[in-house]
């Protein structure tokens, strides 16, 4: 209980302003197979597998099951199929509550989304971490292109926005913008 409620006090913190991501545009997005689910049902995920049929849009967020992870994960849900539309692939990805993935991923992904539990060093590798202890990150929004190559990065506290931002940046990258 003590961990939870730092994480939200530390996401309370975080969400009064913006920062920058980590990886900027143009960076290679280091590749990772993780654990996930998909409407309850268990798969492993590859980042390069899924960038062989389009566009990802990859989101971490601190942890399932909390307020604004509850709200960004149905906001997601609900433009997934204009994502799929557009050719791209939606993850979110956790390093918190990751034992609950599995409900998560029907509950509030909606059956719409994968949901993916960080492996170790992925969160240190997008260099998303919260400032805290236990190994959570921030929320970080990225979209990254068939190449590997990172075409948007952004980084808010604040859930809303991030779906907006990636949306915007599939439909400029399809666009050829």
């Amino acid at each position: 209980m003590k961990r939870l409620t730092a994480g939200l006090a530390a996401l309370a913190v975080l969400a009064a302003t913006p920062v920058l991501a980590a990886l900027k545009q143009g960076d290679k997005a280091p590749d990772f197979t993780a654990p996930a689910a998909l409407a309850g049902k268990d798969f492993s995920f590859t980042l390069s597998k899924a960038l062989k049929k389009g566009p990802v849009v990859l989101y971490f967020f601190p942890a399932a099951y909390t307020s604004g992870c509850t709200a960004e994960a149905h906001e997601f849900a609900e433009a997934t199929p204009d994502f799929e539309k557009l050719g791209a692939t939606v993850i979110g990805v956790t390093a918190g509550n990751v034992d609950r993935i599995k409900d998560f991923s029907k509950e509030h992904c909606r059956d719409k989304f994968a949901v993916a539990a960080a492996p170790a060093g992925l969160i240190k590798s997008y260099d998303v971490s919260l400032p805290m202890p236990g190994g959570w990150s921030n929320r970080t929004s990225y979209v990254i292109a068939p190449d590997g190559k990172i075409l948007m990065a952004y980084t808010d506290g604040n859930f809303a926005g991030h779906v907006t931002k990636t949306m915007d940046a599939v439909k400029a990258f399809k666009a050829g913008k």
